[in-house]
């Protein structure tokens, strides 16, 4: 299959090209404004590259009505939030299923709008949620979610990813560019608890500014306490004597659960379930863009 990429200079980027080039495909174009991908030496040569979105708009279109084998299959879009239902508009538009980094949209009507525009396609829209392949995750589901009874498990989940003072002058500081904290960082972890816990019930929110973020959820299932930080003050001492920039942390009845690892082959995992015709579309993203929405709206109290 033929892949082009948007957002190729970004963070996640280097794990789409991993998948794109473990699956046994190929990255025929590429474009960001930025021109630091050097990282695409890792894994392709011949890739054509774009710092203008337009000149790549009119590359894959060219190939569009070119011959078939040198069409554009799958679009994976690892551009900043706020451009990822452009992007997505974008494949559609050029007869390409979309593969979209988290969060799928910012804001719960934009899917509901390209929920129609893939149905007139006829072509699909996936996102990325990883966490429901990682091992642990899935061992809690099978454990958790047809727990017998009425009582709700208590479920504790911090999680401290430590950023300097650029994260806030850039795209990622911006709410209305990232979603803020809790649609950037939080939303893998929260579309985690709604796939094993079951719908949300009631969201307080506790804590609210652009380095940290608390709250209290009450799901079908679970009692949630939460908290998401990129605040380095907010690392435990033993983390800090490690050496640690990260810490994450979730219970579930005052047991930990172990996270330590098996993060990083599970986009390779999303690509291979994509590729099988079973990956996750707008119907599984849309509890947690909800939510995260939601608490990105709420007042603090």
């Amino acid at each position: 299959m033929n892949f082009a990429i948007t957002g190729v200079a970004g963070y996640i980027a280097p794990r789409h090209l991993k998948a794109i080039k473990e699956t046994g495909n190929t990255l025929v174009a590429a474009t960001d404004p930025h021109d630091s991908v050097g990282i695409m030496d890792r894994y392709f040569f011949d890739t054509s590259f774009f710092r203008e979105f337009e000149r790549f708009d009119r590359h894959i279109e060219n190939r569009r009505r070119g011959p078939e084998e040198g069409r554009v299959n799958y679009v994976s879009i690892c551009s900043p939030n706020y451009l990822h239902d452009a992007h997505i508009r974008f494949a559609l538009r050029i007869g390409a299923d979309a593969i979209c980094e988290k969060p799928l949209v910012i804001n719960p009507w934009n899917a509901e709008a390209l929920a129609e525009l893939e149905a007139e396609s006829g072509n699909r829209i996936y996102t990325v949620l990883q966490l429901r392949l990682h091992p642990a995750v899935i061992a809690l589901k099978e454990t958790f979610a047809a727990s017998p009874g009425t009582t709700k498990h208590k479920i504790s989940l911090h999680y401290i990813t430590s950023r300097g003072k650029w994260y806030l002058y850039s795209w990622k500081g911006n709410a209305e560019q990232s979603g803020g904290l809790v649609t950037n960082i939080g939303i893998h972890f929260f579309d985690m608890l709604l796939w094993i816990f079951g719908a949300v019930q009631e969201s307080v929110v506790h804590v609210s500014d652009p380095m940290r973020t608390s709250g209290h959820l009450e799901l079908e299932r679970a009692k949630v306490d939460w908290s998401l930080s990129i605040c380095g003050d907010d690392l435990p001492p033993d983390a800090v004597e490690r050496g640690l920039s990260t810490f994450r942390s979730i219970q579930v009845d005052g047991e930990e659960v172990e996270f330590s690892t098996g993060f990083t082959d599970l986009h390779t995992r999303v690509y291979e379930e994509i590729l099988a015709g079973r990956g996750y579309g707008i119907s599984d993203a849309m509890p947690a863009v909800q939510l995260v929405h939601d608490i990105r709206n709420n007042a603090p109290r």
